[in-house]
């Protein structure tokens, strides 16, 4: 598997996987064909791990309502609190490119149910957690755990499911139960929170409990390559591990260090990194084939993907502190007004399969980011009395944005790859996700804290919020054009649209 392997045609999954098949010369039974038509048991294979993604996104999703209630009863600091959410983003993006060959390499079953027993354990001890450094260590570790678990899903669902139309639609069912996670994780959080902010972590022992249930009863047995058991790239996994958890870490932690520490830490990161690309170059058994990354519709979707989550999570970030700190809202009442933004559940499963197979899924994905724009926009002009129904128009477009979005990002991502690196691209694709959402909470953090006048007062807080709320427009408008630019591209020169 070297560097310079010639890259799949589009819509060629299938050959590669074939090839690949044959070169890995598999020990176990091998897995039963790509599913080409929506069974019972492919729906049920299809649920039980897009419950795994619905519950990573209610994970982080109903943290964001909690942390004032998380502040208040721990007595932690914003610069501490943060990091709640920072810590798992750093487990998780650090981790999540070696979870992705990890689950190639050892089995995406055997990962997938690891994991999620790991994720399912650390979660409950955050919720028991009496001061902000357990806190924070216990959702480092729920972070890697979702890192290893994420991609080994996705994988399942990208090799178990025939290119094509069956592909498509498991990947926009699975994209649309992400994106219901993190809107629905704001209501959620908003109940458990009336109750008790340990709940949030509380509830995700129990849902991950139900899903290993199944999951160890339907999950198709996957097939192990023989050729890779004794020639793990460690160099690889150390350096871009390294490289990645410094990356993130540097992004996160901008807001409260001075620039030249953040600048020395993202400059020995870009040296990690360097060195883990002499080391692919030469490794047998790359973590990393680096050729995979000249697919231009992979690089594209990732990019996308860094701006659409970044613009999300930040925007999640400053409408959390405007309804509560500032409006005085409680987290149950702050959970009820984004209610709405849920219409994404029932959109991308029934609508957005269809525009796909009209429009295609580039000019489905670039509506779905022009879309999250204008939301984000018809947002900045916020005031200290807006009413709800104001508000409301914002909330529906984010519902509609992520129905259009997340899944058509899955399937940009993911389509071109080859069977045995399903695990790399979806790990691709979740790591840009994750340093997305580090880099949004940063980036609104930097400019709201800029920009806010008169500390304490309404109208201080009101000029950082509408100056953050700038950094979401402009996300997904690049966004857009990016996803653009890929679909004349494509268009212009159609045999060359993956390239």
């Amino acid at each position: 598997m070297s560097a310079d392997r010639p890259e799949p045609p589009p819509h060629a999954a299938s050959t590669g996987a074939a090839a690949s098949s044959a070169a890995t010369a598999p020990t176990a039974d091998a897995p039963p064909p790509a599913l080409e038509r929506m069974t019972p048991r492919a729906w049920a294979v299809l649920l039980v791990l897009s419950g795994a993604i619905f519950l990573e996104g209610l994970d982080v999703s109903m943290m964001g309502v909690a942390l004032p209630s998380i502040r208040e009863d721990l007595d932690l600091s914003t610069a501490t609190l943060q990091w709640v959410v920072s810590a798992y983003v750093l487990g998780y993006g650090g981790f999540v490119l070696l979870g992705g060959r990890a689950a190639d390499l050892l089995g995406r079953r055997r990962m997938f149910l690891l994991w999620l027993s790991i994720f399912l354990v650390f979660s409950g001890l955050g919720g028991l957690a009496q001061d902000g450094p357990t806190l924070i260590a216990a959702r480092f570790v729920t972070g890697v755990a979702a890192g290893f678990m994420t991609p080994a899903g996705l994988s399942i669902i990208t090799t178990s499911f025939a290119a094509g139309d069956a592909r498509n639609r498991a990947l926009i069912v699975y994209g649309a139960a992400g994106a219901a996670g993190f809107s629905m994780g704001m209501v959620a959080g908003g109940l458990l929170t009336s109750i008790g902010w340990r709940w949030v972590f509380f509830a995700p022992v129990v849902m991950a409990a139900g899903i290993l249930v199944v999951a160890l009863r339907i999950l198709p047995e996957t097939a192990r390559p023989a050729r890779v058991r004794q020639r793990v790239d460690v160099g690889g996994a150390v350096t871009v591990t390294a490289a990645m958890l410094l990356l993130v870490f540097g992004v996160v932690r901008a807001p409260d260090v001075d620039a030249v520490l953040t600048v020395a830490t993202l400059l020995a990161s870009g040296v990690l990194l360097a060195a883990f690309v002499a080391i692919e170059r030469r490794a047998p058994a790359p973590l990393l084939r680096l050729g995979i990354l000249r697919t231009g519709a992979l690089v594209r979707s990732n990019v996308g993907a860094v701006l659409f989550m970044g613009a999300f999570v930040g925007f999640q970030f400053i409408v959390v502190l405007y309804l509560q700190e500032l409006r005085g809202w409680t987290p149950l009442e702050t959970g009820l007004a984004l209610l709405v933004c849920g219409i994404d559940v029932v959109l991308a499963p029934t609508l957005t399969p269809r525009l796909v197979r009209r429009f295609g899924n580039l000019a489905v994905l670039v509506a779905g980011m022009v879309v999250a724009a204008v939301a984000y926009a018809s947002f900045i002009g916020i005031g200290a009395d807006r009413t709800y129904l104001a508000m409301l128009p914002t909330f529906v477009l984010i519902g509609i944005a992520f129905a259009l979005t997340y899944g058509p990002l899955a399937i940009a991502a993911t389509e071109h790859a080859p069977d045995d690196e399903q695990g790399l691209a979806s790990a691709l694709l979740n790591m840009a996700i994750q340093f997305g959402a580090a880099l949004g909470v940063a980036a609104v953090t930097m400019v709201d804290v800029a920009a806010t006048g008169g500390p304490g007062s309404h109208a201080g807080l009101l000029d950082g919020y509408r100056a953050a709320l700038v950094v979401p427009v402009v996300a997904v408008a690049l966004g857009a054009a990016i996803a653009g630019y890929g679909l004349l591209r494509g268009r212009r020169a159609p045999i060359a649209a993956g390239a």
